[in-house]
């Protein structure tokens, strides 16, 4: 599609960071097999993988939070163009300072990495019992395996942020967790219902 691949462009020429090919298409394929119908996105950006999620299935609404006002604008912009206002609703706002109590089948994190625990913390109980947690970028470009690779002091402490939030991940006993080695790395978390 003409228009994607012009977001894709765009954000590319702006270093601005959308989901990597191979993670995309894992989540749209995880999406279309578990049946998800609402979705919560932490991190729109210019609402390329909003977009992406919606055009799986005509039925499916998403709730995404993007605290950057120039890119939140894009994303109107672009969510517009492919004529899914009805399907995506985009908030400004700080995810940590958002407030809901709808339930969703899926919540998906790819916003501030340094606040991935506070954004799972804070929006697990808008999981529905049955659904599912993804965050993207666990891998950080090799980095959370390699954190040498980088000499950068702000980087290395990223890098350590992500890495707390693997173990918090691998430690949480009210959910369990599988990482997949696609795209930037990927979480995909559920509810461990034997324990509750």
């Amino acid at each position: 599609m003409v228009q994607l691949r012009i977001i894709e462009e765009y954000a590319h020429q702006n270093k601005i960071p959308i989901m990597q090919k191979e993670g995309i298409e894992f989540l749209t394929k995880y999406i279309k097999e578990n049946n998800i119908k609402t979705i919560l996105e932490i991190g729109s950006a210019i609402g390329y993988s909003a977009i992406k999620m919606a055009l799986i299935d005509k039925k499916i609404k998403i709730t995404t939070i993007e605290r950057d006002q120039k890119r939140y604008e894009e994303a109107i912009k672009n969510i517009n163009d492919f004529k899914l206002n009805e399907q995506i609703k985009i908030i400004n706002a700080d995810a940590l300072d958002f407030s809901t109590t709808d339930k969703y089948d899926l919540i998906f994190i790819d916003a501030a990495k340094a606040q991935y625990i506070k954004f799972f913390e804070k929006y697990k109980h808008n999981l529905k019992d049955t659904g599912t947690i993804i965050s993207d970028n666990l891998e950080f470009h090799g980095l959370v395996k390699n954190p040498e690779l980088t000499t950068n002091r702000n980087t290395k402490q990223l890098v350590k942020k992500i890495q707390n939030y693997i173990d918090f991940l691998k430690q949480n006993k009210e959910f369990n967790t599988e990482f997949i080695k696609l795209g930037d790395g990927i979480g995909i978390s559920k509810k461990n219902l034997q324990k509750n």
